[in-house]
């Protein structure tokens, strides 16, 4: 069996604090990789540094000074976290015949790498790394996150329950994401798109070693909006169905008002008409909200900008 050289993609937002705990913990881990015959001499540890206002790069520079096992990617600005992974594994995909994409946080188990591997040495070319337990989360993140990923389904973007953006992509599959290139990108519903023979591995997520997370709600929340939008139709089709529902009643309403003025019963119905009013126009401010929402990434899209910059790599140096 040909082992498959492996690169580890790490996204990094102002990881100065985290960094410095978890670069020696990613390098033992793919040096135990190489140990145990999973994966080639010529693997290495990518850290993209997405626009960092702290000292995040000098970090990641001095680490790839100090270790040839450690890479780094530099990006003109911050462009978020999306695009920050999606910079590093399109970098690694002529590299490497596999990466695997992780945050930096160390909350997820990189021990789970192992079986990842088994698995694409097992004829996957995607394994994703699923969440088996929350418990160092609070209740109200639980919450919240589970909400997301069954609100991201009912809106017709296909996730994996409790995934992020732990996952293993082979060569293929790489290519295969390549040739996506809408702007507005949400990796975890876009990489099922991709197809190929896939699987999940489950591990129990471990708390955040320093600093604080980057994903508080309002991230949360424009991240399913984001996802939503891109990847599903089917909110404009809600859209559809409540101006029907809307239409009915609104025809059952002209229906009573005739009769009751046939009847002779009309009287100032002031209230139930400032009611109806502001219901309607509350539905239909809601709606056009939804369509701007469409618009918005179409307005994206035709623009063709790039969805991220290169300043610099550590092979630069």
């Amino acid at each position: 069996m040909n082992l498959a050289s492996l690169y580890i993609v790490i996204p990094c937002y102002n990881e100065q604090e985290v960094l410095p705990l978890t670069a020696p913990v990613f390098l033992n881990k793919i040096e135990n990789l190489i140990a145990q015959g999973l994966c080639s001499e010529d693997s290495k540890v990518l850290f993209v540094n997405d626009g960092s206002k702290d000292s995040t790069w000098d970090i990641i520079s001095t680490l790839a000074e100090e270790n040839s096992r450690f890479k780094g990617l530099k990006l003109s600005r911050n462009r978020g976290h999306q695009n920050a992974l999606l910079a590093g594994l399109m970098y690694a995909k002529d590299k490497c015949d596999v990466t695997i994409s992780i945050d930096c946080d160390g909350q997820d188990d990189i021990n789970a790498m192992d079986r990842m591997l088994r698995e694409y040495y097992g004829g996957c070319d995607v394994v994703y790394g699923v969440r088996s337990k929350r418990d160092n989360d609070s209740f109200f993140k639980r919450f919240t996150a589970e909400s997301f990923y069954k609100f991201m389904n009912l809106m017709g973007a296909e996730t994996v329950f409790n995934h992020a953006d732990y996952r293993l992509m082979s060569k293929r599959a790489l290519e295969g994401l390549a040739q996506f290139k809408e702007v507005n990108l949400f990796l975890r519903g876009t990489v099922p798109l991709v197809g190929y023979k896939s699987t999940s591995i489950y591990y129990e997520r471990n708390a955040r070693l320093a600093g604080e997370t980057h994903y508080p709600f309002s991230k949360m929340l424009n991240l399913a909006l984001n996802g939503i939008t891109s990847l599903s139709v089917k909110p404009l089709r809600y859209i559809t169905s409540i101006g029907l529902i809307m239409a009915f009643i609104s025809f059952l309403f002209i229906v009573w008002a005739v009769a009751a003025r046939i009847a002779g019963h009309t009287v100032a119905g002031w209230t139930s008409l400032v009611g109806i009013m502001a219901m309607i126009g509350g539905i239909q401010l809601f709606c056009l909200g939804i369509i701007g929402e469409y618009i918005g990434k179409i307005y994206s899209e035709v623009k063709q900008r790039p969805k991220y910059i290169i300043e610099e790599t550590t092979d630069d140096k």
